[in-house]
């Protein structure tokens, strides 16, 4: 977790250094929930890039470890309930608490095969690919945020393994004065959820983003060079 009211006044301490202008509260709010998301989902694509490159022996450097322990935050287990349908039986995804990307489902010890759309049509008339309650499978139709299972038609629930979207990021104050000042009780507020390491990247990405908003392209390019560089070292 990383503390919205310390981002926050970090970035306007930064912004109004040369009078750039004022980033209201609502402002940051919509700013910072967009920065974290480019963070978050930019785990994924940097994972599969460093996958594919020779990892290191290196405690805490090995950055396959390091982005698994970011995303590891992320990772639930939910019982998804499941109904009949003339494919086999199927599950509504968009009932499980901020969906973002399935890892794996299971029933009981059985862990079932992820498939394509094409492959889950097929395998049921291939007498050695049919699926079977012992070997069942699945497939996300990501249009209707659905998932079909095949193989076991009886099959009421099945334990789905997923990554959670960030919790929408919420700075909530109070006016004193016309000022308005942090509320760290309110029911509402809610920290950034991304792993501590990412404070830094936070402000700049929310830097960057105000650059446009402020219409200040002297801050655009300064949070967007340092942004750039600490890619760099963090890739190479």
């Amino acid at each position: 977790m990383i503390n919205v009211d310390r981002v926050y006044q970090r970035v306007l301490t930064i912004a109004n250094k040369e009078q750039r202008g004022y980033i209201t509260p609502q402002e940051f709010n919509i700013l910072a929930n967009q920065a974290q998301m480019d963070i978050f989902e930019q785990y994924f694509y940097d994972l599969n890039q460093f996958r594919r490159t020779p990892g290191n022996d290196t405690m805490h450097a090995d950055m396959v470890d390091i982005l698994e322990e970011k995303i590891s935050v992320f990772e639930v287990t939910a019982s998804l309930g499941l109904a009949a349908n003339p494919n086999g039986v199927a599950g509504n995804l968009d009932i499980l608490p901020r969906f973002y990307r399935l890892s794996s489902v299971r029933s009981g010890n059985t862990i079932m095969e992820s498939v394509s759309r094409k492959d889950f049509r097929m395998f049921p008339n291939s007498p050695l690919a049919t699926p079977t309650t012992t070997r069942p499978i699945y497939m996300i139709d990501t249009i209707n945020s659905v998932i079909q299972i095949a193989g076991d038609d009886t099959l009421t629930t099945a334990d789905v393994d997923y990554i959670q979207s960030p919790n929408l990021v919420n700075w909530t104050y109070v006016v004193v004065g016309s000022k308005a000042l942090y509320n760290g009780t309110a029911a509402d507020a809610q920290d950034f959820d991304l792993h501590p390491s990412e404070e830094t990247e936070l402000v700049l990405k929310i830097l960057t983003l105000a650059g446009f908003t402020l219409k200040d392209p002297n801050l655009l390019q300064l949070a967007a060079g340092e942004d750039a560089k600490n890619t760099q070292q963090e890739k190479q």
